[in-house]
């Protein structure tokens, strides 16, 4: 049954059918295997995959980064961050990065990071720096949105694992930190290679004025997190907030967003949201018929076989396992479909679900730059009008960073339970 399932869903994928359909057609086909076609029962398991309050915060956060593109918000981070390191010797380079690692703070999005980012900063970066090494940057950047809290995807899975997206929020800090710094690192021996100049002297001024005028941008990650973990707000109220938040600031402070943007804003964020939680109400019908053909206990008793109940062995195969679905498969719907597969088996081995979803996103955020399926990829591309070849070619190095810092988190656990297990909810 798990190599029909397998199979069955693989095949749709590579023949493009949309994920959300290849889904439904699995779905169908267990059915059938099992000679209990029902298709109210399908139907049934599909609302109730989006039937759930914590899964509302992803249409909310989902429109506050839309508004953030189009209210001026992005391009000041980018400012701030800018003004802070161009004096450093290929100083854009990490000003884009720390500007990633903000934006992220009130996204929860890769696409949204990569596309908001990008397009401010790579049309100065080409002109200074070597044009494919500065698209793979914001693109691998990009890539750090859906890791520093809020995330879109650790809603998804919170949902799924039934466990607190609080504490995802706050485990994916350190992580995402780690990236960032990592791809600076990576950045600065490139800058060194080809002997990059610096743009101009450290100005405290201008780091002021910049800090003044970016402030209503900065405190945003702030008010989110602080909301979420003091208790003031849930992740889906504060979602709202965002929303609220960014519109105020975006129209009425920098007076950048315009009444004509929204209809455009609404209906991008509407097809978006549709897209997500059609694939989020597909996967748990799926993750419905897989519990009932036992496919998780098939899985759990090949893994316990191969890794010899070695929980180090263990993680490293899981690892192996989501890179390799990472490049066929976009996120969200990989960690649809593996996190009901994957979770009792982790459970019964005694991991902390909690650092499992951690270690889960971050290997699967790698998926997102990697061909011939990486969602954030293509955007880089777009952006920067590179073809994919020689983009994949220069990204390979940041691929490296960030797989280096998944097998330091996945074997030192305290990097992502230390936050959580500082906070009692």
């Amino acid at each position: 049954m798990l190599i029909l399932f397998l199979v069955s869903l693989f095949t749709l994928v590579f023949l493009n059918v949309p994920i959300a359909f290849a889904l439904v057609i699995t779905a169908i086909i267990l059915m059938f295997t099992m000679d209990s076609f029902s298709a109210a029962l399908l139907i049934q398991n599909m609302v109730r995959g989006v039937d759930s309050f914590p899964l509302m915060a992803i249409p909310f956060f989902i429109l506050s980064g839309e508004i953030m593109s189009y209210g001026g918000i992005s391009s000041r981070l980018v400012k701030f961050a800018e003004s802070i390191l161009s004096f450093v010797k290929g100083g854009l380079g990490y000003a884009t990065v720390l500007a990633c690692m903000i934006f992220a703070g009130v996204s929860g999005s890769a696409v949204a990071d990569t596309s908001a980012i990008g397009a401010m900063v790579y049309p100065m970066m080409k002109n200074r720096y070597n044009p494919d090494k500065s698209a793979a940057l914001f693109t691998a950047a990009g890539c750090i949105g859906p890791i520093i809290p809020p995330s879109i995807p650790m809603i998804i899975y919170g949902v799924i694992a039934n466990v607190s997206i609080v504490k995802l929020f706050l485990g994916g800090i350190i992580p995402g930190v780690m990236i960032g710094l990592g791809l600076m690192i990576g950045w600065y021996f490139h800058s060194k290679k080809m002997n990059y100049i610096s743009e101009e002297k450290f100005s405290l001024k201008k780091v002021l004025k910049s800090t003044i005028d970016s402030i209503w941008a900065l405190i945003l990650p702030g008010i989110i997190l602080g909301g979420i973990v003091f208790g003031v707000f849930t992740p889906t109220e504060a979602g709202v907030i965002a929303v609220v938040y960014s519109f105020i600031a975006s129209f009425f402070i920098y007076k950048e967003l315009k009444l004509k943007d929204l209809p455009k804003i609404l209906a991008h964020s509407s097809r978006t949201t549709a897209v997500v939680l059609l694939i989020v109400g597909a996967a748990t019908a799926v993750g419905y018929f897989i519990t009932t053909a036992q496919i998780p206990r098939m899985l759990m008793d090949t893994l316990s076989v191969i890794s010899g109940g070695n929980k180090i062995l263990l993680m490293f195969y899981v690892n192996i396992l989501l890179l390799l679905v990472g490049c066929v498969m976009d996120l969200t719907p990989a960690l649809l479909i593996l996190t009901p597969i994957l979770l009792p088996v982790i459970l019964k081995f005694g991991i902390d679900p909690i650092y499992f979803g951690v270690v889960m996103i971050v290997n699967l955020c790698i998926g997102l730059i990697t061909p011939p399926v990486g969602t954030v990829l293509f955007v880089g591309c777009g952006v920067s009008k590179i073809p994919m070849g020689r983009l994949a070619k220069a990204i390979t190095v940041n691929i490296l960073i960030m797989v280096i810092t998944l097998f330091l988190i996945t074997y030192v656990p305290n990097l992502v339970t230390f936050i959580p297990n500082l906070v009692k909810r």
